[in-house]
């Protein structure tokens, strides 16, 4: 028997407040230059409509802050894992901007995400370790890396491994980008198990800082007419992330394939982070090219963006948590099923997991 890593259990939270494309008509967008977006507002909402595939997205109440919703995927996780949560050995927190009130961008990382959820979840055990993991949009998939050794190492047991995020707080109105990011949080419970039929099986990391370390940035915003000296928002070069992401996660998905020897036909499901449609799909199509598969499989590739946007930290476990309580219609993991999980962010980061259920 080998010692791996298990999901146990899964949890996720999305927030009630559903943002459409329209509710943007009256945003006023601004080129990075500063000049007016040329073309009217409701051509500009159709386009990105058309790239992003994005029609909605959630954004939290103006009373919750990312550490409330990471608790509540947390305590879905706790109850679906059906264990006690004074059993847990870690908490790892994946996030971006910490905790950000309504009507302010100021970002509040003291105490710890972690630590904060563990006092809501009022675990008393002191061995329970909790600590933040700001890593991009990858923070997530990177936390799941880091469990694992911990877990595999035989002196952890269980882990809690959160992503969450409060996009909404930390946009430039005047950015066309804005409309992509959004709100929400998942979770999963793992345990170590002597079991060779299940668990995390490979994976891989790289960080491309060099070069392409500001394409995704903090800044003022476009607008002259809002700038604060104070005030920086998420700011992102489109094009030159999706060329990056294009080049580079086909490559990290195929590399721990081959450290799982395993090949594209195998795999069931490919989960990749909801950060554009036009971008995913384009990533599907060459990784199968790799393989020189032209017929990709129908539904491998689940997509939550359409209607969640892209809550950074949480796309991958909300859409994963849908999936296998039967939320995601079309689309289902069986036992056996090997699952590809990959993302891509600011860093430039990038990490793929192989997961056999």
């Amino acid at each position: 028997m080998t010692l791996r890593t298990v999901i146990i259990g899964t949890g996720s939270y999305i927030p009630e407040m559903k943002i459409t494309n329209s509710d943007f008509l009256d945003n006023t967008f601004f080129e990075k230059s500063g000049e007016k977006v040329s073309r009217d507002t409701d051509y500009v909402i159709e386009k990105f409509r058309e790239i992003t595939g994005i029609e909605e997205r959630r954004y939290a109440s103006d009373d919750q802050s990312a550490s409330d919703l990471g608790y509540l995927a947390a305590v879905e996780a706790i109850s679906d894992a059906n264990i006690d949560k004074e059993t847990l050995d870690y908490i790892i927190v994946a996030h971006n901007f910490g905790d950000v009130n309504h009507n302010s961008n100021r970002s509040s990382l003291v105490p710890s995400l972690a630590s904060r959820i563990k006092s809501l979840l009022q675990i008393a055990n002191p061995d329970c370790v909790a600590y933040d993991l700001p890593f991009g949009c990858p923070g997530w998939v990177e936390a799941l890396i880091q469990a694992n050794y911990f877990l595999k190492s035989g002196d952890v047991k269980r882990c809690l491994v959160i992503g969450t995020e409060t996009l909404s707080r930390v946009i430039d109105p005047h950015d066309r980008d804005s409309m992509i990011f959004s709100d929400g949080s998942g979770a999963v419970v793992l345990e170590a198990q002597e079991t060779t039929q299940r668990g995390i099986i490979a994976h891989k990391t790289q960080t491309h800082a060099y070069r392409f370390t500001e394409l995704l940035n903090m800044d003022h915003s476009y607008s002259e007419d809002s700038k604060n000296e104070n005030d920086i928002y998420i700011k992102m070069n489109g094009r030159r992330v999706y060329e990056f992401a294009l080049n580079q996660v086909p490559i990290a998905i195929k590399t721990a394939l081959d450290k799982a020897e395993m090949s594209i036909n195998q795999v069931k499901k490919i989960l990749i982070h909801q950060a554009n449609e036009k971008m995913d799909n384009a990533i599907l199509e060459r990784l199968f090219k790799i393989y020189g598969v032209k017929e990709i499989p129908e539904n491998i590739m689940p997509m939550t963006i359409g209607w969640l946007g892209n809550s950074s930290v949480a796309t991958i476990p909300t859409m994963l948590d849908l999936i296998l309580k039967g939320k995601l219609p079309n689309h289902e993991i069986h036992s056996g099923d090997n699952v590809v999980i990959a993302s891509v962010g600011a860093g430039m980061n990038i990490n793929a997991l192989i997961y056999q259920f």
